[in-house]
């Protein structure tokens, strides 16, 4: 069995094609009643593969909360997702999809700890899937992932914190001034 993917749009990756299609498609107006609960289910996944890098928004081109390590990937068993997932669900109310939707919500909104090993043959067959064939086979020395909780800053936190630094931020280039040169001999 594989896992169900989500958030793997053509835009987020230099090959064409990926699971989920163009992110333009699945933007929506408004997200499910109960979207909060969606993107803290998301945002509170078990870390698979930690990935340092940055990101920006691939549609407004804007920085976000999720910008740092953005294609790191997570999972609930069940589903595997991208980390900056949980921004385009609560930001462009990206269209989950109605299985996703209808799981989460018979967990009550809550991370379920994972049996290693009945997960580990489903991700070595989805890691191909979202362009990870060479990545080292994830291997978790615990029986059972039990959810931790993680420190996750909020979009509101996010947006807040960026608007204090750019309010603060001086007029003006960052570079100091140059000191004018002396001409040789003078």
């Amino acid at each position: 069995m594989v896992l169900g993917l989500l958030g793997f749009y053509d835009e987020l990756d230099d090959r064409s094609a990926q699971p989920n299609g163009s992110i333009r498609d699945a933007v929506r107006p408004v997200g499910e009643p109960d979207e909060a609960e969606l993107v803290a289910y998301l945002d509170g996944g078990h870390v698979l593969l930690d990935v340092m890098e940055g990101g920006h928004d691939v549609i407004t081109g804007s920085p976000h909360r999720h910008s740092p390590g953005c294609s790191s990937l997570m999972t609930d068993g069940n589903w595997l997702w991208r980390m900056d997932f949980p921004h385009y669900v609560e930001t462009h109310h990206v269209a989950l999809p109605a299985a996703f939707v209808e799981h989460v919500r018979g967990l009550r909104h809550r991370m379920p700890t994972i049996a290693v090993a009945r997960f580990a043959p489903h991700y070595d067959e989805t890691m191909p899937l979202v362009g990870w064939s060479s990545a080292v086979p994830w291997r978790s020395t615990a029986t059972t992932l039990v959810p931790e909780p993680r420190a996750v800053i909020s979009k509101a936190e996010f947006d807040a914190a960026t608007a204090t630094r750019q309010r603060d931020r001086p007029a003006g280039g960052w570079s100091r001034p140059r000191k004018s040169r002396k001409s040789p001999g003078t």
